[in-house]
């Protein structure tokens, strides 16, 4: 298996991080202004990009130290069986946020992708915490010119 992983430090607390990982309001501010459903263990996340994408169990909830998901849905297909998880770090001067997405089948060129999209949306989440102003899709930055 293949994993995706990144680590971000942010200067915020656990508490503000942690409310962006588990409410739509949150999610909205970082990865997607399209999201429903976040909220308690076993919730159904809806995540969409003009209209279509991921959808995610919620399968852990620790207050302020660490969020995970489980790719409950058929698009995209390089996702299935795959896992999210977010966990928080405080080291007293900062928060880490380490990102892992998890149980990749293959390295492919859409992994690849999603490697660098995630790396975009983390700094989109580290802009949200510290400033309040984060960059969801569709104002993200792009990364290929399809």
């Amino acid at each position: 298996m293949n994993d995706i992983q990144h680590r971000v430090g942010i200067k915020s607390s656990a508490d503000n991080i942690y409310q962006l990982l588990t409410t739509d309001s949150g999610l909205t501010q970082w990865w997607t202004n399209d999201v429903s459903g976040a909220g308690e263990i076993n919730a159904l996340i809806k995540f969409r990009f003009n209209g279509g994408g991921p959808d995610f169990t919620v399968v852990e909830l620790l207050p302020n130290k660490r969020v995970g998901w489980q790719h409950s849905g058929s698009v995209p297909e390089a996702w299935i069986g795959t896992s999210i998880v977010f966990e928080l770090v405080d080291d007293g001067e900062q928060i880490f946020v380490n990102f892992t997405h998890a149980n990749w089948t293959e390295a492919t060129d859409f992994m690849a992708h999603c490697n660098t999209k995630w790396a975009v949306f983390l700094l989109s989440l580290k802009d949200a915490a510290e400033t309040g102003k984060g960059a969801p899709f569709p104002n993200d930055t792009q990364i290929d010119h399809s």
